[in-house]
């Protein structure tokens, strides 16, 4: 059904931000090269142990006295806060993740990095381009809330 006053609207097209333009980067994949795939199979059951998460990053500052470590505070769905820590600085800045949805697993027992217990694992994307590794935080729709479980 067409609304009554179509013809005195006018519809401007929407044009995307500059900057947002300018900030999506543009992949040859010719040059891409991906680690190949493992040979050995994972039986369901193992694979069903992992406790994939979606998390929403609350605070994500530089650890210090590490030039790789980023240190983020997440919502797990739980109530309680969740820290993880990732060797991912050299590719993010720790304000650019503030507010962002990403992936961890959340069942893996707590290891301690730089005096700091890490509780789980943040989930990347790593391909090599022209020699040099290139890294993805793997974030996803901020309408999934946190807590929701991957299957």
């Amino acid at each position: 059904m067409k609304p009554l006053d179509l013809d005195k609207r006018t519809e401007k097209p929407v044009e995307a931000p500059a900057a947002a333009a300018a900030a999506e980067e543009k992949i040859d994949f010719s040059k891409v090269e991906i680690e190949p795939l493992f040979a050995d199979f994972v039986d369901f059951e193992t694979f069903s142990k992992s406790d994939f998460r979606a998390v929403k990053v609350l605070n994500c500052e530089a650890v210090k006295k590490s030039k790789k470590l980023l240190k983020f505070t997440l919502d797990d769905g739980t109530g309680t806060d969740r820290v993880i820590l990732s060797g991912i600085h050299e590719y993010y800045e720790p304000e650019q993740l503030i507010g962002k949805t990403c992936i961890a697993i959340t069942n893996l027992p707590p290891r301690p990095m730089m005096g700091i217990d890490s509780c789980g694992m943040l989930i990347s994307a790593v391909h090599h381009e022209e020699g040099a590794e290139k890294l993805h935080l793997l974030m996803v729709d901020p309408n999934i809330p946190a807590g929701a479980k991957l299957y």
